[in-house]
């Protein structure tokens, strides 16, 4: 799939950013916002919303039944299923960002990414990594946001997330924030797009606070 082209400095770039919750991906890829030209797809989902998340801001939150009318419709770029719940990449949300010539990030499930790359989109794909199962799980454990039967499920589902890195172009593991934020920056800037995962470590400690 073509990307729309950049109408100011070349071609518009697309960024796909993965990995386990409990990975601090999703803080990484707010830090990534502070530079300029980076903006975020805000993604469908049909979860609940948690405490102090904004509808069209954090997520769209949408019911089942209507995430099914827009697959129907074939709004979405990419969909996928995690732990009960559905999330999607609208098409109008990304095209719309890309054709102003900015460079969007993907924060998607490694389902979602699988389709990507089995549609031929062009984008560059990262991939955080915690730096040991352990520290994943007391990550998860750390937030008190869930209960038991969730953190287990994440557990299993991060377990089979991990050993899909292959699918990505680039591999952090993500011991310190600073640290992988400057080195998923350098990958957006002069990344390349090949499809052989490079895996890099990134400090000793990590803060994945307020990760989704």
């Amino acid at each position: 799939m073509s990307l729309p082209e950049n109408r100011h400095q070349g071609k518009s770039r697309l960024v796909v950013i993965s990995g386990p919750s409990g990975s601090g991906k999703t803080t990484i890829c707010k830090r990534l916002l502070e530079v300029p030209g980076i903006v975020m797809s805000v993604s469908a989902a049909t979860r609940q919303k948690r405490p102090g998340e904004v509808d069209g801001e954090d997520y769209y939150f949408l019911d089942k039944d209507e995430f099914a009318r827009k697959v129907e419709n074939g709004e979405f770029l990419e969909y996928a299923e995690y732990n009960g719940n559905f999330y999607g990449t609208l098409r109008s949300e990304v095209e719309k960002k890309l054709a102003r010539g900015l460079t969007v990030i993907l924060e998607i499930e490694v389902q979602g990414t699988r389709k990507l790359r089995e549609g031929g989109v062009e984008a560059l794909f990262l991939f955080v990594m915690p730096p040991s199962p352990e520290e994943l799980e007391r990550r998860l454990r750390h937030r008190r946001t869930e209960n038991e039967e969730t953190i287990l499920g994440r557990l299993a589902i991060a377990r089979e997330e991990m050993d899909m890195a292959h699918l990505y172009d680039h591999v952090v593991i993500n011991n310190e924030l600073d640290a992988a934020v400057e080195q998923a920056r350098g990958y957006i800037g002069h990344g390349d797009f090949g499809y052989e995962p490079r895996t890099e470590t990134a400090g000793d400690e990590s803060d994945p606070e307020g990760e989704a």
